[in-house]
């Protein structure tokens, strides 16, 4: 779907570059391309100059100009191959090339230099990463990052609805998965099942989907850890399956942790279960404009420990979500910062136990001026089957 210019989202930015004296914004990130100019990469090898007074360069792969042509927000899209007979360099030195270009006259420039992650390109199989060369061609740029992650934090109304539509294909994925969950089935079948709703399903969903793909972790009974591959190991009767999942629609993402159980949980589980939402219902109630990110944090492990289990989780109970499935900010006790309204965070306390099994809730909250508002449908704790 071509989505209108998000000029709210545009002069965000601008006005932190203004803030910052920036001139133009050099970005390679597949998510901060989509960010500034609505353009999701097949392979990474794209780039976009984005000026604070003029129009935004977008360096394209030649392939892709029909898609550029039809989704990016600039008409000044600059075409580089893929193969060029004369050139046996990687494509990404054409890209710096007409980076180069589109940057001469520009006095300050932001680049990415402490980018921690990045969200895929439509591929995703062998992310594109850049070379030295890259960075040396602008020895006196600043780091733009922390600008673009304060711009990102608050999500305008366009984003929220492309969010909504990820979020809508995750919990219609569950409710697909719930029907066809049965013990005994491998934890990669169960992931199968929700991944080929997710691609199948969510490409073309509502008629404004272009591209939705899945990413997911599932673990079952004592499979459930932190950080463990999904594998062979059959789904438990009576303890839950634990769906750790990211949508991706069009370059927009959501990021849930759902629980399945075939028939009643065990009594264990069940106690846990009372526990962690009890933590959860109060940590969404701290979920409000002004509130301490580092409170929060600390708020939820104390629930935990006084649930009886001190020093969990091993993983952030919280971050934000938008054009990655992680991004800032994130809640540390030993951190900074503050909820405010326009964020979309991921709250996630899990607890799990020594030698395998344990839950986990998350879903994705709208921190409004009255609150957190639940992005997504489907329900949290042990949903029966």
């Amino acid at each position: 779907m071509s989505w209108p210019r998000d000029d709210a989202k545009l002069d965000r930015v601008r006005a932190l570059m203004a803030d910052d004296d920036l001139d133009a914004l050099l970005v390679r990130a597949p998510d901060n391309v989509l960010y500034l100019a609505n353009f999701w990469s097949m392979k990474g090898y794209d780039a976009v100059v984005f000026s604070r007074e003029g129009e935004q360069a977008l360096i394209c792969l030649e392939a892709s100009a029909d898609d550029a042509e039809q989704n990016a927000w600039t008409r000044d899209v600059r075409l580089f191959s893929g193969y060029d007979p004369n050139d046996p360099r990687p494509p990404i030195a054409r890209t710096l090339d007409l980076a180069r270009a589109a940057a001469r006259g520009y006095d300050r420039i932001g680049l990415e230099l402490s980018l921690g992650t990045q969200a895929s390109d439509r591929m995703v199989g062998e992310p594109t990463t850049y070379t030295r060369e890259w960075f040396d061609s602008f020895p006196n740029a600043v780091d733009a990052t922390p600008l673009l992650a304060r711009a990102r934090a608050h999500k305008t109304e366009q984003e929220l609805e492309r969010m909504r539509l990820a979020n809508a294909i995750a919990a219609a994925a569950m409710e697909h998965v719930a029907r066809e969950l049965r013990p005994g089935m491998k934890e990669s079948e169960a992931a199968a099942v929700w991944a080929g709703f997710v691609h199948g399903e969510g490409t073309g969903w509502e008629g404004k989907v272009d591209l939705a793909l899945g990413y997911s972790l599932v673990w079952s009974g004592p499979g459930i850890r932190t950080f463990t591959a999904t594998g062979d190991r059959p789904v438990a009767e009576h303890e839950p399956t634990l769906f750790e999942i990211w949508v991706c629609a069009d370059g927009y993402w959501c990021d849930h942790t759902k629980n399945l159980c075939p028939g009643e949980p065990t009594s264990e589980y069940a106690q846990l279960e009372e526990m962690l939402l009890d933590v959860y219902t109060v940590a969404l109630d701290r979920c409000i404009p002004g509130a301490s990110l580092a409170d929060l944090d600390r708020s939820v492990r104390q629930g935990l420990a006084d649930g009886g289990y001190e020093g969990q989780p091993s993983h952030p109970i919280c971050h934000g979500v938008g054009a990655r499935a992680h991004e800032p900010p994130y809640a540390h006790q030993a951190g900074e910062g503050a909820i405010e309204e326009g964020m979309v965070l991921a709250i996630e306390p899990g607890v799990y136990w020594k030698g395998g099994g344990g839950l986990r809730v998350e879903d994705n909250f709208l921190i409004t001026a009255s609150g957190a508002e639940k992005l997504s449908p489907f329900p949290d704790g042990i949903v029966r089957t």
